[in-house]
C-alpha cells in the first residue's frame, strides 16, 4: 500500500469501522481463552519475556505514534488560543501513556513473564490505535471539521463532563493499580483477594479505571475514534474481568459469598 493510502480519509473510516468488528470479535473471544498474561498466563502461549521489557514495549507505540502525528498536525502553526483544545487532548492522551509506557512498567514487583505474542498483539492494537486517535484529532477533524474543536469547546459540556470522567477513571486506575502492587510482603508468595478501594465492590477496579478513563476521553472529543478507544478497551477488559472474577471465587469462595462481589461494574456486573 502506497504510504500515502494511509493519510486518505477514507482508508481512516475503513480502518475505523474495520476495528469496531475486531473488538466484537475480541470481546466474544475471550469469553471462550483467557489472554495469557497476568494472573492468566500459561505456557500454551509460546515464549515469554520479562514482564517489565514486555510492558514497556507494547505501551509506548501509541505514545510515539501520537507524538509524530501531534507534530505533524496544523494546529503548532495557526495560533495559540485555537491550539488549546488540541493541545489538551494531546496533554491527556500522553499523560496517561507516559505513565503506562515509562513508569508502569518499572513500578511492577518480582520476575514476571509476558508471551512474546501477547506482546505483539498488543504493539499491533496499539500501533493502530495511536493512528486513529492522532489522524482524527490532528488531521482529519481541523482539515474537514474546522469549526468543531475551537476555543470555546474546552468550555461545552463534552468537554468539561469527559475530562472529570477521564481523570476520575485515571485515578481509579492508579489506585487500584498500587492496591495489587501492595497486597504481599516481600519474600510472602501467597495470594490475596484485593480489599481497598473500589476493589470493595469489584474484582477488577484497575480495569473499572482504564474504560472509565477512554469513556472520559471519547466524550471529551466526541469522536468516532474516541468511541472506538472506549469501545475496544470494554472489549478488551470486561472479558478478562469475567476471567479474572472466575479465579478469585475459585481461591476465596468464602469472601466471595460474604462480599457478594462483582467483575467491573459496582452492583452491576
Amino acid at each position: 500500500m502506497p504510504i500515502e493510502n494511509i493519510y486518505s480519509i477514507d482508508f481512516f473510516y475503513d480502518l475505523l469501522y474495520i476495528m469496531f468488528l475486531v473488538g466484537l470479535v475480541v470481546f466474544v473471544s475471550l469469553y471462550f481463552v483467557d489472554a495469557g498474561y497476568g494472573k492468566m498466563r500459561s505456557e500454551k502461549w509460546g515464549p515469554s519475556m520479562n514482564n517489565k521489557v514486555g510492558w514497556l514495549l507494547m505501551e509506548c507505540p501509541v505514545f510515539f505514534v501520537m507524538l509524530y502525528l501531534y507534530f505533524k498536525s496544523f494546529p503548532l502553526y495557526d495560533g495559540v488560543t485555537k491550539n488549546v483544545p488540541y493541545w489538551l487532548f494531546f496533554l491527556f492522551f500522553e499523560f496517561h501513556y507516559f505513565q503506562r509506557s515509562f513508569v508502569f512498567p518499572f513500578l511492577l514487583k518480582g520476575n514476571g513473564k509476558m508471551p512474546v505474542v501477547i506482546m505483539m498483539l498488543s504493539v499491533i492494537w496499539n500501533l493502530i490505535n495511536g493512528y486513529i486517535q492522532g489522524y482524527w484529532l490532528f488531521h482529519l477533524a481541523p482539515q474537514y471539521y474546522p469549526d468543531l474543536y475551537t476555543s470555546s469547546w474546552i468550555t461545552s459540556p463534552q468537554f468539561i463532563i469527559g475530562t472529570i470522567i477521564f481523570f476520575t477513571g485515571w485515578i481509579i486506575n492508579m489506585h487500584s493499580d498500587h492496591v495489587i502492587r501492595h497486597l504481599r510482603q516481600p519474600g510472602d508468595t501467597k495470594h490475596y483477594l484485593p480489599k481497598k478501594g473500589l476493589y470493595r465492590y469489584v474484582t477488577s477496579a484497575n480495569y473499572l479505571g482504564e474504560i472509565t478513563e477512554w469513556l472520559g476521553f471519547a466524550i471529551l472529543t466526541w469522536s468516532l475514534a474516541g468511541l472506538l478507544f472506549f469501545w475496544f478497551s470494554c472489549c478488551n477488559l470486561v472479558p478478562r474481568a469475567h476471567s479474572i472474577y472466575l479465579k478469585y471465587e475459585q481461591e476465596f469462595p468464602d469472601e466471595f459469598d460474604r462480599k457478594k462481589l462483582k467483575r467491573i461494574i459496582p452492583f452491576i456486573y
